[in-house]
């Protein structure tokens, strides 16, 4: 059994381990122009949402290097190396930020996607992540056949994206993200330092420089301090987290038990968890609700344990209006209706005739007539008066003769029961 966790079985050399580790700790030349460009294609793919391309910069960014390097000092107390490592670590970030701030600065598109806000809010599952994938990367550097998982470690422990995330932050001036997306990097950079140095020191790598036991001590004190700086806060982060799902879930049981289960189509909906108070904003296809049901609503929030909560129903702003008049409001502004109405029906009949039957009595008098209009026209003239001529349009397949239209004119006055009236053929 002992034979099956021994991890000295497959272990390299370890100066040759050593070297392999102090090559890839530099940035330069080549390495700096594979970083930046791994940094581009991150983030475009945090800019598009791609995932896959994500993935893609992850496996050619040279991140880890350094990280392990500075594992490995802390280890063999080689404050040398340590020196180095911090130094190109730094010098990887800085190029990190710089390219991903002025790509987000050019790009037309700014719009944060899912692919960049998951990496805006770590939490304690970061912290696991990154200590298992450094515990992976640096068993692999050590091994003899290093095998295939330093492909895997890279997508797990994710440094790239989040540093790309930062660079965002910047370029949108959104110091939240910034914010997030360096804890998130820090903790991955943090935790695989610390899986690397707990290896080096359980395969007994030997150290570099004499170290006393004070000095030692001081050492597992101030990474016992930066382990705690870490953690404290993602294990906050992970509650937030943990309780907003929680949240979120009795949101979705409180919809469809009062909404969707009656047939009401919710067609929007938006949940602020992180407001005071919190809201769920919905919309609904065809359902209106009234000011007192949305109370009625709100109430029943209690009964699913979403307290501190405020359903706003967004609708019809008119609907709402009339929905909150009482019944003496609802009178006045009926009385108010019918007011307005009999007004707009006295300006229409003061331009209107009752034309009921008007064609065909005018045919039968006159069958030459194709058809026929009446209106009372209003006249402006340069005086404050105004005066208003009623008006007959008729067309036919000739013109009527002077008779027929003085008999059309007298039988139109009796009908509109007008005294004067005015001709025209169209």
């Amino acid at each position: 059994m002992n034979n099956i966790f021994n991890l000295q079985n497959g272990e390299e050399d370890k100066q040759k381990v050593l070297a392999n580790v102090k090559k890839n700790i530099s940035f330069n030349g080549s390495n700096l122009w594979i970083l930046a460009c791994a940094i581009m294609v991150a983030s475009v793919g945090l800019n598009v949402n791609s995932t896959a391309v994500v993935i893609g910069a992850m496996l050619i960014s040279p991140l880890m290097g350094p990280i392990i390097g500075a594992g490995f000092a802390l280890g063999m107390f080689d404050f040398q190396l340590l020196r180095r490592s911090l130094k190109n670590l730094l010098l990887s970030t800085v190029v990190g930020l710089v390219v991903s701030f002025l790509y987000f600065l050019l790009s037309p598109y700014k719009e944060a996607q899912s692919e960049i806000i998951s990496r805006t809010a770590p939490n304690i599952y970061d912290v696991l992540i990154a200590f298992s994938g450094g515990l992976v990367g640096v068993i692999a550097v050590t091994r003899v056949e290093k095998g295939n998982p330093i492909p895997g470690v890279a997508i797990a422990t994710a440094l790239m994206p989040p540093l790309c995330t930062a660079g965002y932050g910047l370029a949108t001036g959104n110091f939240v993200y910034f914010g997030g997306a360096m804890f998130l990097y820090t903790i991955n950079c943090v935790f695989i330092c610390i899986a690397t140095y707990s290896i080096v020191k359980f395969l007994k790598y030997p150290a570099v420089e004499f170290v006393d036991k004070k000095k030692s001590d001081r050492i597992r004190i101030w990474i016992s301090v930066i382990v705690a700086l870490m953690i404290i806060p993602s294990i906050f982060f992970a509650y937030r987290f943990v309780t907003k799902q929680n949240y979120e879930v009795k949101v979705d049981q409180f919809l469809t038990r009062e909404f969707e289960e009656k047939g009401n189509t919710i067609v929007y909906k938006k949940t602020s968890y992180y407001t005071i108070p919190k809201t769920i904003e919905l919309a609904f296809l065809t359902r209106k609700f009234s000011t007192q049901q949305i109370t009625d609503i709100n109430k029943k929030l209690k009964d699913y344990k979403i307290e501190g909560t405020k359903v706003i129903i967004r609708q019809d702003s008119a609907f709402l209006a009339n929905a909150a008049l009482t019944k003496s409001d609802i009178n006045e502004v009926e009385d108010k209706s019918t007011a307005i109405i009999a007004e707009l029906k006295n300006k229409v009949s003061k331009y209107s005739f009752d034309t009921q039957n008007i064609y065909p009595e005018a045919r039968s008098i006159l069958p030459a007539i194709q058809s026929i209009s009446v209106a009372k026209q209003e006249i402006f003239n340069n005086t404050d008066s105004t005066k208003i001529i009623p008006v007959a349009l008729y067309q036919s397949s000739k013109a009527l003769t002077e008779p027929q239209v003085k008999t059309l004119r007298q039988w139109l006055k009796v009908k509109l029961k007008v005294d004067t009236l005015e001709i025209y053929r169209r």
